[in-house]
């Protein structure tokens, strides 16, 4: 049988692990149930196994028996594992058992395509070198790419290169986005405290209306883009979250903005911060009042190095057929914490659609979502491509 055909016959067990995560879902750093059935799979295989690495992470490691040259090189193939805080509405027979835990991004789908692919590679070894099967806590908005990193990732299981994937409802089943350079942007998280000066809402004259300067802040974060980044590059601010007052009647003295920026070159992003704190500042100060402004850098944006850019191409063009392969796709205004990896080791990360049947184009991060099974075999059949092909 083809490696397509063998990676086929595990559909039904990648479904059923796939569904049993699902209905199990660990938010991140939390992934003891789900790192503990991976972990004891990998070793019923055959295959070494390392935990704790980021906390609940797990990397297996897996060598070819064929005598080849280059049989020392070795590739990552990594996974992500939790879920989010979401309450499932799907109402389907797998749904997620924890209220208030969902798995609404398809890292349960991603884990399993790992899985299967380790399965496949395990049983047939037909390669050089050696696979280390990196499987992630903590990827949504925790940084566990970079927990990982800091426990040693790359220094305990060295690679050439890193490989990682995700489900992509907006984009067909059988269709993969793979382009060298940016993939998704860098996201960055502020925390705007206005403050003025309490007073009853009848005397506003007598205080400092926290509530008119942070809604003027709101306004003026659009100019940041607008007016201080060149019209043909890629800037978002988002204000998602706005606190301020307990009463009706009073003029709360702290009103506090939370959100997010997104950008997808560094360059851009060292642009953004100053830029919006000028704002912020200036503005607040027009109207009296002061601001506290906290800026924290999370995720730098993915970037594909050009070589491994292309070597996964040729793996879905190999596995799929050229008209698979999309690599004119723009860049997704989402973060994605696999560019910590890229930061370290040459890789690239591509995007699967996953749109058909009944639920596979319903966004990720929504509480109708569900990973579209009849993805778990060309996500897996790629990922063992990948293995074959750069350490055949």
């Amino acid at each position: 049988m083809t490696l397509r055909q063998q990676i086929a016959a595990l559909t039904p067990e990648m479904t059923a692990w796939r569904r049993d995560f699902h209905a199990h879902p660990e938010l991140g750093y939390e992934e003891h149930r789900t790192s503990a059935i991976v972990a004891g799979k990998l070793r019923e295989w055959g295959i070494e196994v390392h935990t704790g690495l980021g906390g609940t992470g797990v990397v297996g490691v897996l060598r070819g028996r064929r005598d080849a040259v280059g049989g020392n090189r070795a590739i990552g193939l990594r996974a992500d594992m939790d879920a989010l805080p979401m309450t499932e509405a799907t109402g389907l027979p797998h749904a997620s058992t924890t209220p208030g835990r969902m798995h609404a991004c398809g890292h349960d789908g991603h884990t399993a395509m790992l899985l299967g692919a380790a399965k496949y590679l395990a049983e047939t070894r037909d390669f050089s070198g050696t696979v280390h099967l990196i499987f992630q806590p903590a990827e949504e908005s925790l940084a566990g790419a970079k927990a990982m990193i800091d426990d040693g990732l790359f220094e305990r299981f060295p690679c050439d290169a890193v490989y990682g994937l995700h489900n992509e409802p907006g984009l067909p089943l059988g269709q993969v986005s793979v382009r060298a350079g940016t993939m998704l942007a860098a996201i960055d998280y502020f925390s705007v405290k206005v403050r003025g000066l309490s007073t009853h809402g009848a005397r506003p004259h007598l205080g400092i209306d926290s509530v008119v300067a942070a809604a003027q802040v709101v306004g003026a974060l659009q100019t940041v883009v607008s007016r201080n980044i060149d019209p043909l590059e890629t800037a978002v601010i988002s204000v998602g979250q706005i606190h301020g007052g307990t009463s009706d009647i009073v003029i709360p003295e702290v009103v506090e903005l939370r959100g997010s920026v997104r950008t997808l070159k560094p360059e851009i992003r060292d642009a953004i911060e100053p830029a919006f704190r000028r704002v912020v500042e200036g503005t607040v100060a027009a109207n009296g009042a002061t601001a506290e402004i906290s800026y924290r850098r999370a995720y730098p944006p993915t970037i594909n190095t050009a070589a491994e850019a292309g070597r996964a191409a040729r793996a879905v063009a190999t596995l799929l057929g050229e008209a698979a392969v999309l690599p004119d796709e723009p860049p997704i205004t989402a973060g994605e914490d696999f560019a910590f990896m890229l930061e370290k080791c040459p890789g690239a990360y591509v995007m699967f659609g996953q749109r058909g049947g009944t639920r596979g184009g319903v966004p990720v991060h929504n509480t109708l979502y569900d990973f579209n099974d009849d993805l778990l075999p060309l996500g897996a059949g790629y990922l063992a491509q990948l293995v074959e092909q750069e350490l055949g």
